[in-house]
């Protein structure tokens, strides 16, 4: 008996979609529920698994080949299952454990590892219990430039991926990788959002002392009871929220020639991914508690970093907050996220002199960014809607009498 493998139904908006990475080679066995494929489209990576143990019978694309839904990818063969005995099958389980540090690569060096057609076994991690990392890769193909393996047929006609130029001074390294799907379709929001909106960016500074002071005193109990960790996104989230209803024309959006009011705040997140930014939005954010918020936002950054985001999870989105400070970006003026008309930059938060009641006193203070649509919003508005957030931090107070 045999069963198709086929490329499931695709996100919306998404016409097909590229093979990553082959998990089996034909005449491996495979398990029930085990990925067999990645397939990598411009949004989100998808994992292919098979529904029954069986074997390899039929592979039919190469990795880089472009798919769409439907398409046939693999047979698998359900009646070629041998019957071990216990002790092979604990012989194959003591090998399996010795080579998780081969298989315990990120979705990135696996796919780098791929479309260089490299032997895993051949590679020496540094890592942390021996996991391979980009940088043991990078070596192993500087290294190994001479001999490069054409076992994948569309790799065929590429340029080679590295290149060593020899010179008086000694050798300099050139490395050629192809553009991920993501990567390429986050160059063609970002590029697209420069040409279709008049972007302007204005700034405001805000003293985090009042924000920081109440993380320091109740985050012991708030962990406690919630069991996440009490951050500042949280508040920045709920002070957005609350200049969001005071400035309908923020959380608005344009279509054509109408302008879209939404009547709901779903707040975009920018998280860093192995494949670049991502937005993961915060659904009904004005009717979450911020242990919610905190949650949710915690769950959104693992599953980018496992390459696990839904497209579900990152479309739509009225308002997008992106925190460059945990990079330790000190001023910035954020892209707009289309089709969204704002997006509020954060920064890292410095020690500075302020003047404070006629004295020079030392505030932590953080850098505020608000770019925004000026087809839609005017200056006026946008200025007192940043100026909204810095008085809802400097005194959170206000976000619960709503003044």
């Amino acid at each position: 008996m045999k069963i198709e493998i086929r490329v499931p139904e695709l996100p919306e908006s998404v016409a097909d979609a590229v093979i990553a990475n082959w998990y089996k080679r034909v005449g491996e066995s495979i398990d029930e529920d085990e990925v067999l494929v990645d397939l990598e489209t411009d949004k989100v990576i998808l994992e292919v698994p098979t529904i029954k143990q069986g074997v390899v019978k039929e592979i039919l694309y190469s990795v880089g080949d472009t798919v769409t839904a439907g398409q046939l990818l693999a047979v698998i063969d359900v009646s070629e299952q041998i019957a071990v005995p216990d002790e092979v099958q604990m012989a194959e389980r003591k090998v399996n454990d010795a080579d998780k540090s081969v298989v315990a690569m990120s979705p990135s060096v696996r796919k780098l590892i791929a479309e260089n057609a490299i032997d895993a076994t051949q590679l020496s991690g540094s890592g942390k219990n021996g996991r391979i990392l980009k940088l043991d890769v990078e070596n192993y193909l500087a290294k190994n430039t001479a001999e490069e393996s054409t076992s994948v047929s569309v790799e065929q006609n590429k340029k080679p991926a590295v290149k060593i130029f020899q010179t008086e001074s000694g050798e300099r390294l050139e490395r050629r990788v192809p553009m991920t799907r993501l990567r390429a379709r986050i160059a063609e929001r970002l590029v697209q959002s420069q040409q279709d909106a008049a972007i302007l960016t204005t700034f405001n500074e805000v003293n985090m002392k009042p924000v920081m002071e109440i993380r320091s005193r109740y985050k012991e109990v708030f962990e406690k009871k919630f069991g996440v960790r009490l951050g500042f996104m949280s508040f920045f989230v709920q002070a957005s929220i609350e200049a969001l209803k005071r400035f309908p024309e923020v959380n608005a959006s344009i279509d054509g020639d109408d302008i879209v009011y939404h009547g709901f705040y779903d707040v975009g997140v920018a998280v860093s991914g192995p494949n670049g930014l991502v937005v993961p939005v915060l659904r009904d954010a004005d009717i979450q508690s911020i242990a919610e918020i905190e949650q949710s936002i915690i769950n959104y950054a693992n599953k980018a970093m496992a390459n696990k985001l839904a497209i579900e999870d990152i479309t739509g989105g009225t308002f997008t907050i992106s925190n460059g400070g945990i990079f330790g970006s000190m001023l910035s003026t954020p892209i707009l996220n289309p089709p969204q008309s704002a997006i509020l930059g954060m920064h890292n938060i410095t020690e500075r002199a302020m003047v404070v009641d006629g004295a020079v006193t030392i505030l932590p203070m953080m850098y505020l960014a608000l770019s925004y649509d000026h087809r839609l919003i005017d200056g006026k508005s946008a200025v007192q809607f940043l100026l909204t957030i810095k008085q809802l931090l400097e005194d959170p107070s206000r976000m619960l009498l709503g003044v």
